[in-house]
Order: C-alpha cells, then structure tokens, then sequence
C-alpha cells in the first residue's frame, strides 16, 4: 500500500511563510520562530507532508534548509510554471495567501519531483557563480555610461569604478577555482568538462555550479532543462519554426558563448555548424544547435568516463573573464 501524501503550498517572502494546509492559510514569521512552528505545524498533518515552494531568488534557502534537515518532503519549482498553472486554472487574482493555495493545488495535479539536496561544497561553487554573474552586469552598466562629453571627474570615476568590479571578479574567480581545486569530486568533474574543446574554467564552473543535474538526465532532459531543446510551434497542416524557450538563462548563456569558441576551433562541431548554416539554418538556430550538441556531449561525458572528448583542449584560446561580449 503506497503511503499517503498531501501537498502543502508554501509562499516565501523576506518577513513571511505563508502556508496552506487545506484549511484557512496561516501566516508565519520567517525567522527561527517561523520556521520551528512550521515543523510543528507539518508534524501534526495526518499524512506525510509534500512542501511545495517557488524559487524566490534566495530567499526560499534557509526554510529549505530547515525541511531537509527535518527529513520532510519538499520540492523548490518554477514560479513562472506555477503563475501559468494559477491562470489556467481561473486564479486570477494574486497575493501571498493565495500563492500559497496555488502551490498546494499545483503540488497535487502536478506532483513534481522532489528537489534533490546539493552539496555543501556544490552550493558554496552555485554562489560564487552568481555572484560573478551578477558582477558582470555591474560591469556592463558602468562600460555603457561611457559616453561621450562627460566631465573628465566622472570619467574618471567611472573608470576607477569598472576597474574595482574588474578587481572584484578576478577575486571571485580566484575562489571559484580554489574551492574546485580543494575538493576532488568537483575537480574531478571540471577536469572532464575542461577536456571538451570550447569549454573554459569559467564555463566548467557555471556548469558545476548552475547545472548539477549534469550527468544525472538524458541528453533530451539536460537540453530541456537548460533551455535549448527547440520546441514544436505546429497545428493542422502548419508547420511552424521551432524555438527555445525557458530554461536556466545563466548556463544557456555560458553554453552560448563555449558554441562560439567551439565553432571556430572544434573539429568535430565546427563542421557541425557549417553543414546546418549550408542547409539555410539561421545564424543563431545553427548557434544553439551547437551548444546542444555540446551539451549532450558534455552530459554523456560526465555518465561514461570511456566516453571521447568532442575535440581537444590545446589550442583553444583563454576565455576572457572580464571582457564579457
């Protein structure tokens, strides 16, 4: 006999927890507090409770934290899929309490997976990426307010301000490759991952640290995740133009770039590349193609060790760390 389960939706902002049991939601503080009457509250289900909670750029990490050491069922999903679930389904009307009925409603008819706990050390690697990434946008503003007729003391200010970000993500890199190199699971993968022609430190990192599922999907699943599976666009007799859509926007972005040292250096995907822009593909369709191909190469290589690196690592050039394109 399969065990009972009930989906509770949980809604996370920076002051509340806002939980629905089936039952008038309840809001609590997000703090220690919070988080030990929340516990209290899911041990007192009559079923074993499934969490189902969205990603809210952050804060949703320490009560996931506290759900898995609790040992209680949780899963962390896309607001958008929940936003469009809530549409579909008539909810119109959006506020905190009724996130939370729309997170348990979603848990039940969809029933996602549960989120996997990432390593300490996975974790620790996902933050410094970000942080990088979001020093790279600093880095873009400070570059575009470099316009003509400026007084030359704002000038000035602002090139010793794109020299500090430059400063500050060369640091970062620094501690991306010393935690790599401090534990051997990780090294290990970024090695194998560096064999590939077209992928750099910097690419390998936000591949370990964005895409942990890497190795652990099908070619299909990893390509879908990421974002650069083309989607079908096709009714009656129509046959519409495939496209990419969703996915993980900062690996779809690093993969991106890796297609486009790929396709200059790569023996095996620079032909690749050619023969689709040969057959009338457009720039960008063949582009992403690559980086799908490289992908799925990528993800076979970290399954089957025997499995023979899409080209070689020797002549492809440094990836620039801060001169993003």
């Amino acid at each position: 006999m399969s065990e009972s389960i009930v989906h509770v939706g949980l809604d996370v902002s920076k002051s509340f927890l806002d939980l629905h049991l089936g039952g008038p939601p309840l809001r609590l503080a997000h703090d220690p507090g919070g988080c030990a009457e929340l516990l209290k509250r899911l041990a007192a289900l009559p079923a074993r409770p499934h969490v189902v909670l969205e990603a809210t750029g952050g804060w949703e990490r320490p009560v996931v934290e506290v759900l898995r050491a609790a040992g209680i069922i949780h899963s962390v999903v896309n607001p958008r899929q929940v936003r469009e679930f809530a549409r579909a389904t008539g909810r119109l009307a959006k506020t905190d309490r009724i996130d939370a009925q729309v997170l348990a409603a979603f848990g039940a008819a969809v029933r996602p997976k549960p989120t996997p706990p990432p390593s300490s050390q996975q974790a620790e690697l996902a933050a410094w990426v970000t942080r990088r990434e979001q020093l790279l946008d600093f880095l873009r503003a400070e570059r575009c307010r470099q316009v003509p007729g400026l007084p030359k003391a704002l000038a000035a200010q602002i090139l010793a301000s794109i020299a500090r970000i430059q400063k500050q993500i060369a640091a970062v890199e620094v501690r991306m490759a010393k935690l790599i190199a401090t534990h051997a699971e990780l090294l290990a993968r970024a090695k194998r991952l560096e064999s590939f022609q077209g992928i750099g430190a910097t690419t390998a990192a936000t591949l370990l640290g964005h895409l942990p599922e890497l190795g652990q999907l099908s070619g299909k699943a990893i390509a879908a995740l990421v974002g650069v599976a083309p989607l079908n666009n096709d009714s009656g007799p129509r046959r519409g133009l495939r496209r990419i859509a969703g996915g993980r926007a900062s690996v779809r972005s690093a993969l991106y770039m890796a297609a486009f040292n790929a396709i200059r250096y790569n023996p095996i995907l620079r032909p690749f590349y050619e023969r689709l822009r040969a057959r009338g593909k457009a720039f960008k369709c063949a582009l992403i193609a690559t980086a799908r191909k490289l992908l799925c190469a990528l993800n076979t290589a970290l399954q089957d060790p025997n499995f023979i690196p899409l080209g070689n690592h020797s002549n492809v050039p440094p990836e620039p760390s801060t001169n993003p394109t």
